[in-house]
């Protein structure tokens, strides 16, 4: 059973969404309109070290009672950071919702940041930030980013540097979450067999107190792209490669057909173009994904694949030609059939997942003040052409506005 999505807002500003699911297990989290695109130079990951420490200790709970509160019960607590949002949650048994949300509250509203604390964490995010150096796959999206998005904010990577880390202090972290945890852009977001009074309820309870603030800052817009192409010597065995390009914006209406082709050309499916040339015909990749990721006021496309370094040149021209393929042929009715339903059965899929759930009606609000439902979802797919898919492959997958990283 799967009731309609409810909404409220609290009278300080907090946004509060939830949905009613049959299930004995529910999710609930904080979502933040702030991420690392919102630091300042000197402050480069301190929005991700507060997702290490803010569970190091409340006015009322030292650190272990933190992360006990949940786990003795069975229940899981987490939380991530991203380039524009940060997101603190749980999943728990249905009858502890009460005990999760005043602890989720006293984690965002009264966490005093011990120094001692503060120091063993930044080790432990040293370590992190080393061992992501050590896995090529991932450090090359923070590397594009950079060649993307050169001297803008987004382009600067979350984990920060280990000499900014190791600079942050407790005054840094109450004037960084000042700045930015204003109330008007603070969504609690609930998954779980609750009705929606009690929910409400609580969480006038738990956020209700938090004095209202507003966001009196903007963030700065991304502007000035220009495409290129760059070489890193890494020593790696294998040779890894992304190519990508600026895309819509998150309030962008091309959006949707964005998804829709990044799916064909290298989504979730093994029957995904790139896949299909790359791997099954060619047996040039294990891995080979694109990856479409729309901000407040840009987007990133991109396809990364990892192959051998003989290979590279060929495996380039492949990516190229289904480019070019999606560039000069319209879709037709049948493959755009396939395609919709392809994604829809994929929404639907994800939709099970309730902790993604969660998240995903979370940050929706977060960001529209809205949510559609899947059946609007899926409207909005369906009333995506072959003309509207060609007329964004030709702008996004243009090859003179593409850019290249390469690992050798």
């Amino acid at each position: 059973m799967i009731m309609k999505i409810e909404t409220s807002i609290l009278n300080n500003g907090i946004r509060l969404i939830h949905q009613r699911v049959d299930s004995s297990v529910s999710h609930f989290g904080v979502i933040i309109n702030t991420g690392s695109r919102d630091e300042d130079k000197e402050e480069q990951g301190i929005a991700h070290f507060i997702e290490h420490v803010i569970f190091k200790g409340t006015k009322k709970r030292k650190a272990y009672y933190v992360i006990s509160r949940l786990e003795d019960i069975g229940g899981e607590l987490n939380a991530y950071t991203g380039k524009e949002d940060t997101a603190f949650y749980a999943s728990f048994l249905n009858e502890y919702y009460d005990r999760t949300l005043e602890l989720i509250s006293d984690i965002l509203c009264n966490s005093i940041f011990p120094e001692h604390e503060l120091e063993r964490e930044k080790e432990v995010v040293i370590e992190e930030i080393n061992s992501y150096k050590d896995s090529p796959s991932e450090l090359i999206y923070d590397d594009f980013d950079e060649l993307l998005f050169d001297g803008h904010p987004i382009a600067r990577n979350i984990l920060g540097t280990p000499e900014l880390v190791h600079s942050f202090t407790r005054e840094n972290i109450f004037r960084f979450m000042k700045k930015n945890y204003q109330t008007d852009q603070i969504v609690l977001s609930s998954v779980g067999n609750i009705p929606f009074d009690k929910i409400r309820a609580m969480a006038e309870r738990y956020f209700g107190s938090v004095p209202g603030s507003k966001r009196e800052w903007e963030r700065k817009l991304f502007s000035g792209y220009i495409p290129g192409k760059k070489v890193i010597k890494k020593g790696t065995f294998q040779t890894h490669c992304i190519i990508g390009n600026l895309a819509y914006n998150s309030h962008d209406e091309k959006r949707v057909g964005m998804t829709l082709l990044n799916n064909i050309l290298g989504g979730q499916s093994m029957n995904s173009r790139l896949n299909i040339s790359l791997r099954e015909h060619n047996g040039m990749a294990y891995n080979i994904e694109s990856n479409y990721t729309p901000y407040f006021d840009t987007g990133e496309f991109n396809v990364y694949f990892g192959t051998d370094s003989d290979k590279l040149d060929k495996a380039i021209s492949l990516v190229k030609r289904e480019f070019k393929r999606l560039r000069d042929n319209k879709l037709g009715i049948l493959q755009m059939s396939k395609a919709r339903k392809q994604i829809i059965g994929q929404l639907a899929l994800s939709g099970d997942d309730h902790d993604e759930l969660m998240l995903s009606l979370g940050k929706s609000f977060l960001v529209y003040n809205k949510v559609d439902s899947l059946e609007e979802i899926y409207m909005k797919i369906e009333k995506i052409t072959s003309s509207q898919i060609l007329d964004i492959a030709n702008e996004i997958l243009d090859e003179k506005s593409l850019s290249i990283l390469i690992y050798r």
